[in-house]
């Protein structure tokens, strides 16, 4: 028997859908149904009572909250059995991320100590670094802090000043620069630091916080997230041991990059906690509060919110496992002997940059809009601090910057996918000739089966095939960031759709006739505004790129290709908004 192959990373813009199976929320396990329990009833009981004085803030009481993370066993998940962790999958780490995102502060703090904080160490530290560190991290005795950013060089981290420079008996390097928006800065023990030895190679080090002459300034007055640490961290000719340098001398942007990509995922499935948790005061709102003898939620201005939300939230979960799924897929099939194994291990991560970066940026757009429809809900009490609400809404705003700003990664999922075909790991160019050819003799084909969704399934295939078109038009300019970015809407567009029919479609048997209704009038709405976006996208491309006479007939081709009949929509947002009301939250 053999198994099937791995998908490749931007293969789902060249192949059909329909048939391909993709792991989704109900393939968890009894095991990791019970870890998120067990992470859920922590925050209902030790964090969210407690978010008031976290957020003053109060890093004592977060110190604690760590700590005590710590001794449930959730620093553990991602780490090396050898070293007493757990290293589950992919999957479980980001369901205990999302059952942790509902926390604001306290989850950027957890996952600053988890991700960033520890994951350098884990994927390119030394055997000695990994004994004398790890434990401490684990435990929670230590906290760990990621210093990349600079205060004149964000997007752009190979730009950065900090400097390393051997010292003259070659004991340890002496590091002087200044690191900005460091999370976990007031209370870290350990920090990651990123800086060019000889002002050229561009190197980690471990960076222990009583090494003499590193400081921290003061607390940043921010926006959100204010019971979380962030300041400047300075460093005045430090002296770091040449045995605490990270990795390879020069390699330091395989390490940041390689960390982001993960980083990135896990962030989308902090935001999607987030997301689900200001998506339930909503809609609890809206079927608790009455105006004009009636609850809010049975009028249609706040079903159409509570709907278009829903419907937003089960693609952005949808598309979070699926890649956490082809993530395990590909890490299962690594042979964990070697001295190499690590490094196979980033590549096989490594291999799905681009669909990490469409997580980062869908995720934290639809928390964006579900925080921003659920303020709404509440009127002028969601303006006001006494309502959980007005935090979602404050702490939503930096997951658009972090992580690399959502424009940087909407650049980013095109320019792989170019950088994958010009280097012969797909086909692209292909299929692009592939489409130009359809197009002309008219026989793009029907796809869909005997899939409840069949008519979505049509419109995917055709979405592709725009995608493609307007790539070839454009390709020659790819040098231009407008069209890039468009290009990039469209493959996030199309992706998230993708991930939602794939689960609808995967699930439809097993589910009960009311979750059928449900699915189905999630797809509905998700395919009649992803269409719509994706058109906006591909007509904003084509103004763009194309000239002269060519310019009509592509508008008239997107147009003719992205158009999707749409009948009960109506039906479908109330059946959805309904099902909100009722289970007052997020109802997948």
């Amino acid at each position: 028997m053999t198994s099937k192959p791995l998908a490749k990373g931007g293969e789902f813009l060249l192949r059909e859908a329909l048939g391909s199976r993709v792991f989704t929320p109900e393939d968890f396990s009894a095991e990791q149904r019970q870890i998120a329990e067990t992470t859920e009833a922590f925050v209902s009981k030790e964090i969210l009572p407690d978010l008031e004085r976290l957020e003053e803030p109060d890093f004592e009481l977060l110190l604690q909250k760590l700590r005590r993370c710590a001794e449930l066993g959730l620093f553990l998940v991602d780490i090396p059995e050898e070293y007493g962790g757990l290293e589950l999958d992919k999957a479980t780490s980001m369901l205990v991320a999302e059952k942790i995102g509902p926390t604001g502060s306290f989850a950027i703090s957890s996952s600053g100590q988890t991700g960033i904080g520890s994951l350098p160490l884990v994927y390119y530290g030394t055997a000695e670094q990994k004994e004398r560190y790890l434990g401490k991290l684990t435990s929670g005795e230590w906290i760990g802090a990621y210093c990349l950013t600079e205060p004149d060089c964000g997007s752009d981290p190979l730009s950065a000043r900090t400097t390393a420079t051997l010292s003259a008996d070659g004991s340890c390097y002496l590091l002087n620069g200044v690191k900005q928006f460091i999370t976990n800065a007031a209370f870290a023990d350990l920090f990651t630091v990123f800086a060019k030895i000889d002002g050229k190679h561009f190197s980690a080090f471990l960076v222990e916080r009583g090494m003499a002459g590193l400081s921290i300034g003061k607390e940043e007055k921010k926006l959100g997230l204010k019971g979380s640490s962030t300041a400047q961290v300075v460093l005045e000719n430090v002296r770091v041991p040449v045995g605490n340098l990270l990795g390879e001398v020069g390699k330091g942007h395989k390490i940041a990059f390689n960390v982001l990509n993960v980083g990135r995922l896990k962030l989308s499935a902090t935001v999607v906690g987030a997301a689900k948790g200001a998506f339930g005061e909503g809609a609890r709102y809206a079927a608790e509060r009455k105006q004009f003898g009636q609850t809010l939620g049975s009028f249609g201005a706040i079903r159409e919110k509570l709907a278009d939300t829903a419907s937003l939230l089960f693609a952005a979960e949808s598309l979070l496992y699926r890649i956490a799924g082809l993530l395990d897929e590909r890490i299962a099939t690594l042979d964990r002997s070697g001295d190499d194994y690590y490094t196979r291990y980033q590549q096989a991560i490594e291999e799905y940059a681009g669909e990490c970066a469409i997580a980062k940026v869908f995720c934290s757009n639809a928390l964006a809009r579900v925080a921003d429809e659920a303020l709404q809900i509440h009127g002028g009490y969601g303006y006001i601090q006494e309502y959980p609400v007005e935090r979602y809404y404050r702490d939503q705003r930096i997951n658009r910057i972090f992580e690399g700003t959502n424009e940087i990664n909407r650049l980013l999922i095109p320019t792989l996918l170019l950088r994958r075909a010009d280097s012969g790991l797909l086909d692209l160019w292909d299929q692009v000739r592939g489409a130009q050819g359809e197009l002309h003799s008219e026989g793009i084909e029907e796809a869909g089966g005997a899939s409840p969704f069949g008519a979505e399934f049509f419109l995917l295939a055709r979405l592709k095939k725009i995608f493609l078109l307007l790539l070839g038009a454009v390709e020659s300019q790819r040098q231009e960031q407008e069209l890039l970015l468009a290009l990039g809407d469209m493959a996030i567009d199309i992706f998230a759709l993708e991930s939602a029919l794939l689960r609808a479609d995967q699930g439809w048997s097993s589910a009960s006739e009311r979750k059928q209704g449900l699915l189905q009038a999630a797809v509905k709405s998700l395919a009649f505004e992803l269409a719509g976006q994706v058109q906006a996208a591909a007509g904003r491309c084509a103004a763009y790129g194309v000239q002269g006479a060519e310019l009509p007939a592509l508008q008239k081709t997107i147009a003719c290709l992205g158009a999707h009949p749409v009948t009960g929509l109506l039906a479908a947002k109330q059946q959805l908004a309904a099902a909100a009301t009722e289970s007052g939250g997020y109802m997948f």
